[in-house]
């Protein structure tokens, strides 16, 4: 048997191709849309795809399945469980199998055993793997995509904040706790292959390590030591983190079947030139991926800086509208990978570029910049009420500790609380370490306001300068939080 595993960095996704050499056949689990990765293992591993699976419908990246059976002639193997809202709209174009609980499947040797694993969605199922050719006739591991983690489970709650299913997160919670008994009657030795790993907004508490075995998750995962269902669920909806707007449009996408990457219209390389950047920001979104250091001493008005790097698809994904175009100003060898970037999380309408030299342009009446300062140099301004504080963090770092009298707002949901902000007073910008809120000035500032700074350091700066913080127990009773 062949066990290939492959990890995206900035997606926190996991995936795997899984062959049979005896036969030379093998099968893509959870893939993303760039599937050349996927074609290099099988060609270099001696072994022919001839079908995909997921274990869901993704929200926080773009399939690849898709993909697969149009340039492979693969067949898909897809979740008929959960009802008919939750059926693949794509899969009568390609040979498929659909599959419900307890349904098996081969690929060559190897045997899948489908389990429906409702929880965090309703149609999820997890794949046991039997290696046939082998002397064992019991399974060797589990896939389980969204459902169990290293260390936690899928979060039950994205239906109803992200795809506005009103009611589900507790449905999806007690379907979890229900999933999760059936889970802890598998045996000890199963290896457990799930499709995340730390940092994936599809968990709250994922570990990073790529693999576990049941035995382990029976002793160490939070979520398998509840015996009590309201306990249980009232623990798992508490503490999870702000889903992206953009994981609602993911849900649609790869529903009805994402477009094809070869469909995909590649954008205009444009001229360095000042007054083309200006009327595409009056066109679409015109997004400067420079480091933010770089962006505050010299950018141009109405642009937005999402710095590529680590996070630029994640905020690329909270920012960015789908319906508008996508201008770039990047380093010209770096564009085939921010659009590739872009891609997998269905942001294809990438229309022009524009390199890097267009800030070597010596028209400086037409460049703008921001300030960057330190707690120690604003300190005294924000007790005494002399600068606005923004504070965009994510709701649970805000609630364990913050500036006194900070706004929060969180970065992701900026863009539509804009109006919220005073425009007659200086605006401090501030997250963890100077790198969110470096994104929040670029915002701001391309939303037309003048007097805007960044807080290097961040909060944890503020913290070890001494300066003043609200605690959750020193909280006065009256004051309402944001969440």
């Amino acid at each position: 048997m062949l066990l290939k595993y492959f990890y995206d960095d900035k997606l926190a996704q996991a995936s795997y191709l899984v062959g049979c050499q005896a036969s030379g056949e093998a099968i893509v689990i959870d893939p993303a849309r760039d599937i050349e990765t996927y074609a290099k293992a099988a060609k270099a591993n001696g072994v022919k795809i001839v079908g995909v699976t997921e274990t869901h419908i993704h929200a926080d990246f773009l399939s690849g399945a898709r993909e697969i059976a149009s340039r492979f002639g693969a067949a898909l193997y897809l979740s008929d469980a959960g009802g008919a809202d939750w059926r693949y709209q794509y899969a009568s174009e390609y040979k498929h199998c659909l599959l419900k609980d307890g349904d098996t499947f081969q690929i060559g040797n190897l045997t899948f055993e489908v389990l429906h694993t409702p929880g965090h969605t309703p149609e999820h199922i997890s794949l046991l793997l039997t290696d046939g050719g082998s002397s064992a006739n019991e399974p060797i591991g589990i896939f389980t995509g969204d459902f169990v983690f290293v260390g936690d489970v899928g979060r039950p709650d994205l239906l109803e904040k992200a795809a506005k299913v009103s009611g589900s997160a507790e449905e999806m919670a007690r379907k979890m706790f229900h999933s999760l008994a059936r889970f802890k009657k598998l045996p000890d030795y199963l290896q457990v292959w799930p499709g995340h790993g730390a940092g994936s907004a599809c968990g709250k508490a994922i570990g990073a390590v790529q693999s576990s075995t049941v035995g382990y998750e029976k002793r160490t995962n939070w979520a398998l030591q509840h015996e009590h269902e309201n306990d249980f669920i009232q623990e798992l909806l508490a503490g999870q983190p702000e889903p992206p707007t953009y994981f609602a449009m993911m849900k649609q996408l790869n529903k009805m079947g994402p477009q094809l990457v070869q469909e995909i219209a590649a954008p205009l390389q444009a001229e360095a030139s000042l007054d083309a950047v200006e009327a595409w920001v009056q066109q679409g979104m015109v997004v400067d991926t420079r480091p933010a250091s770089m962006f505050a001493q010299r950018h141009l008005p109405g642009v937005i800086n999402i710095p590529y790097d680590q996070s630029f698809v994640t905020w690329a994904g909270w920012l960015l509208d789908y319906d508008r175009p996508i201008y770039l100003l990047a380093d010209k060898q770096s564009v085939p990978d921010i659009r590739k970037a872009l891609q997998s999380i269905g942001l294809d309408q990438v229309a022009s570029t524009m390199d890097l030299d267009v800030f070597e342009l010596h028209d400086d009446s037409k460049f703008a910049k921001y300030e960057e300062v330190t707690p120690e140099e604003v300190g005294e301004q924000v007790q005494t009420g002399q600068i606005y504080v923004l504070d965009v963090r994510y709701a649970k770092e805000h609630a364990d500790g913050c500036i006194p009298e900070a706004k929060h707002i969180m970065l992701g949901y900026l863009p539509a609380s804009i109006q919220e902000l005073p425009r007659d007073k200086p605006i401090l910008v501030q997250c963890k370490s100077g790198r969110r809120s470096a994104i929040g000035v670029s915002l701001l500032q391309a939303h037309g306001f003048k007097n805007v700074r960044n807080l290097i350091g961040g909060f944890d700066e503020w913290v070890k300068q001494g300066l003043p913080i609200v605690r959750r127990e020193t909280r006065k009773p009256n004051r309402t939080w944001t969440r």
